[in-house]
């Protein structure tokens, strides 16, 4: 009997000792008490990830631990505990936001969160505040003052790979939470559509992308991430009036002196956001409305958006969502002026244009869920309906399908990263600018590995093939007396990219980083078919011939962090070289007389090209004195030119230019916007120097005894005002703030201070100087 009650107490011992013990709790964003997903939690060799909830449990053998909690973009936090057998210990963290700006979570550049410091590309990261200190009534006002960003009449171009395409074909794409944004027809971000108010960073990748996102993403790409309801409800306004001063040039002002009415040029506006969690439901709502009578004549601008938002979280393992958009509104430009002189703010001979009327919304599909291997799999969708009616015979009517299906599958003890997808996008165009009916199919099939070793080096690879067909008319009228022909109406295309890239951890503070990648881009609709005039005479023709242009981009580049006191940073120094294949430019293709002396314009496939350059910039937070300090700023040097350059090519592809300088390009740009905060008054500025433009088309600046007899007066005012304006531009704009409460802020804005005199893009004069006032609501 004692026997057996020894052998019946040895093994209630075993048992109570070989007993488990189970760690668990939730981990917060210890600013907003929001529940973070996805934050690692490490005991010795075990370790789970957050759910949904913020939730984490796991189970270790008794013992002491040092448990590590770590999430991108927050500081890591360590925890000792001492479990016993049969123990649940509940343990409750709160994370704060890393200092290191190097932490900054991105997922642009691999579809994952990582942090900035180890990406193999070049990345920039916009932060909301920026785009609310400056007033920046869309997202283009903003990207402006990113280093190596460039912004000619709405279209964006990095680091000079693009010139200026008159409205149609970019090289730049947009995405908005990873889904394309661009106008189907013309490959157009329409700015207006994009929501300043619910923005939770804006993230530009410099260099090829196709292998990710295929065709316009080879020259970068700038990504939208909207933001989400937190664990506390947040609601927001603003309220803002912008009036513009006398330009420079007295005689240049029609305001107040004409027939218009208008006495002061005047913008006015609104947003509203509201963002707020329902259990599992989570609820944004953003709107914003805008009146504007620009210093341009004729140009003018009134619309109104609305983004409802939901996501709802149907377990720890399914989330689902819907993001709509919604824009309706009209507005009116001219595309070239009526001289340098007088008429410079003012529309040459039949140059305005208007929309009478217009309706663009997208509606947004997702689904991601995690299966029990832990693998993600994620699907995005979008519907994107435009209808423009404008003037002119240049209405435009276009629909967008799309859809992606993705899978990512994290090897945490490989150290690797697996995304791959499918993409099918479907468009239908109908307009007259086209005079016909379009229909386009894009498929594509993507894979990207990502691979940390030693804990510092990163290397990723990718690739990518691609399928496009385009559905057309069998004949296409080029003007009254000249036709193409496209066998059946059809054209199919099929072309793989692919992309490499590194990025080594050198010191704790110190990456360096080397890519390559492919870029791959079809020609828009646009492009090959667009059929209008503006101005007198001048015309733009289609060309079913346009073919695709290909390319790559490398680069090499070191990010260096740095702390001085409490004001910490990071500066990047970055060498480059794009090539393009078949590089699409729109050029002037030849002079008409009948029925006017006029231009006429197309896209062709002006040659092969190579942009080499460099760039350093310098970012920047944190407290200096007793205030704080944010501040980005950045050079950049290009030198764009095609691989064989010769006279006649400078005939051909109307480039003004007799040395060899691509188009449409600043060889020298310096940007800084800095802000100190004091208390409750906040003061900053912002700096742009762009060197001088050295080619446009040849039009602009062909004299007499050159290639034409005559010219318009408009193109005449184009080789005046280069001549007088041949040193580049200098931009500097101030604005301050006042703490009225806790949620209440008042801000005072002077644009263009020294009421510079300048132009972007040949014959329309951007703006004198200006002054905002605005208000914003926060609780």
């Amino acid at each position: 009997m004692r026997l057996h009650l020894t052998l019946l107490l040895s093994l209630f011992c075993q048992i109570v000792f070989s007993q488990d013990a189970v760690l668990q709790g939730i981990v917060k964003d210890a600013a907003s008490g929001e529940a973070l997903i996805g934050v690692t939690v490490r005991a010795g060799e075990t370790g789970a990830a957050t759910d949904a909830s913020g939730a984490y449990s796991f189970s270790l053998a008794p013992g002491s631990y040092e448990v590590s909690f770590s999430f991108i973009g927050y500081e890591p936090k360590m925890q000792t505990v001492r479990l016993v057998a049969g123990q649940t210990l509940v343990l409750n963290v709160q994370l704060g936001d890393a200092d290191n700006l190097l932490q900054t979570a991105t997922v642009t550049a691999g579809k994952f969160e990582k942090p900035l410091g180890e990406v193999t590309v070049s990345l920039d990261v916009v932060k909301p505040r920026l785009i609310e200190n400056s007033n920046s009534t869309s997202v283009d006002e903003v990207l402006v003052k990113v280093p190596g960003v460039s912004i000619i009449d709405g279209q964006a171009s990095i680091r000079g790979g693009a010139g200026f395409s008159y409205g149609a074909g970019t090289r730049v794409l947009l995405l908005v939470d990873d889904i394309p944004a661009l106008q189907v027809d013309a490959g157009f971000p329409n700015w207006d559509d994009f929501p300043v108010e619910n923005i939770a960073q804006v993230e530009v990748l410099k260099g090829a992308a196709s292998a990710l996102y295929g065709s316009s993403a080879m020259n970068g790409i700038i990504n939208i991430r909207t933001g989400f309801a937190k664990d506390k409800p947040e609601t927001g306004a603003s309220l803002f009036g912008k009036v513009w001063g006398t330009p420079k040039d007295k005689e240049k002002k029609w305001w107040g002196t004409d027939t218009s009415s208008i006495q002061v040029p005047v913008e006015t506006g609104f947003s509203f956001s509201h963002k707020q969690k329902f259990n599992k439901l989570d609820f944004v709502l953003g709107m914003y409305g805008l009146y504007r009578d620009s210093y341009n004549k004729d140009t003018y601008s009134r619309y109104g958006r609305i983004t409802p938002n939901i996501r709802y979280r149907a377990s720890d393992r399914l989330t689902m969502g819907l993001s709509t958009n919604f824009n309706f509104g009209r507005s009116g430009s001219f595309f070239i002026w009526g001289n340098d002189s007088t008429l410079a703010y003012q529309p040459g001979l039949n140059s305005s244009s208007a929309s009478l009327g217009r309706l663009r919304f997208t509606v947004d599909p997702s689904v991601q869920y995690f299966d029990k291997g832990g693998n993600r799999h994620k699907f995005l969708g979008r519907y994107y309906y435009v209808h423009n009616n404008n003037s002119g015979n240049q209405s435009n009517d276009s629909r967008m399908y799309y859809g992606e299906y993705q899978v990512q599958r994290q090897m945490d003890h490989l150290g690797l990263v697996a995304t791959a997808g499918v993409v099918g996008m479907f468009t239908t165009v109908k307009a007259e600018l086209y005079n016909g009916d379009y229909r386009n199919r894009n498929l594509a099939g993507y894979l990207q590995l990502d691979y940390k070793a030693f804990d510092r080096l990163n290397l990723s690879a990718g690739v990518r093939y691609e399928h496009n067909r385009l559905k057309s008319g069998e004949i296409i009228q080029i003007d009254e007396f000249t036709f193409d022909t496209i066998p059946n109406g059809l054209t199919k295309e099929s072309k793989p990219v692919f992309r490499l890239g590194a990025n080594y951890q050198a010191a704790q503070a110190t990456y360096v980083r080397a890519s390559w990648g492919q870029g791959y881009r079809y020609p828009t609709i646009a492009e090959k078919f667009i059929s209008t005039d503006f101005s007198a005479g001048n015309l733009v023709r289609p060309n079913p011939k346009l073919v695709s242009e290909t390319g790559w981009t490398a680069e090499m580049g070191i990010k260096q962090g740095f702390k001085m006191g409490q004001w910490q940073g990071f500066v990047d120094l970055t060498g480059f070289v794009s090539e393009y294949q078949n590089m699409m430019e729109f050029v002037l293709a030849g002079l008409t007389v009948f029925p006017t002396l006029g231009a006429s314009f197309e896209s062709q496939n002006s040659g092969d090209t190579r942009i080499t350059g460099g760039e350093i910039s310098i970012i920047g937070q944190g407290r200096i004195g007793n205030g704080s300090l944010a501040l980005i700023t950045g050079y950049t040097s290009i030198n764009p030119k095609y691989k064989e350059f010769n006279d006649s090519l400078r005939l051909v592809y109307g480039t003004s230019e007799t040395t060899n300088v691509l188009k449409y390009r600043y060889n020298h740009v310096f940007k800084m916007d800095a802000e100190y905060s004091l208390g409750k008054f906040s003061f900053g500025g912002a700096v742009q120097y762009n060197s001088f433009m050295k080619a446009v088309d040849a039009i602009f600046e062909a004299k007499v005894g050159d290639f034409v007899l005559d010219q318009p007066a408009e193109f005449v005012a184009v080789r005046n005002f280069r001549e007088e304006h041949n040193n580049g531009f200098t931009v500097v704009d101030l604005r301050s703030s006042y703490k009225l409460s806790e949620a209440l802020k008042i801000s005072v804005l002077c644009g263009n201070l020294l009421n510079e005199e300048y132009s972007v893009r040949p014959a329309l004069l951007d703006a004198p100087r200006n002054y905002t006032l605005r208000l914003d609501w926060k609780i």
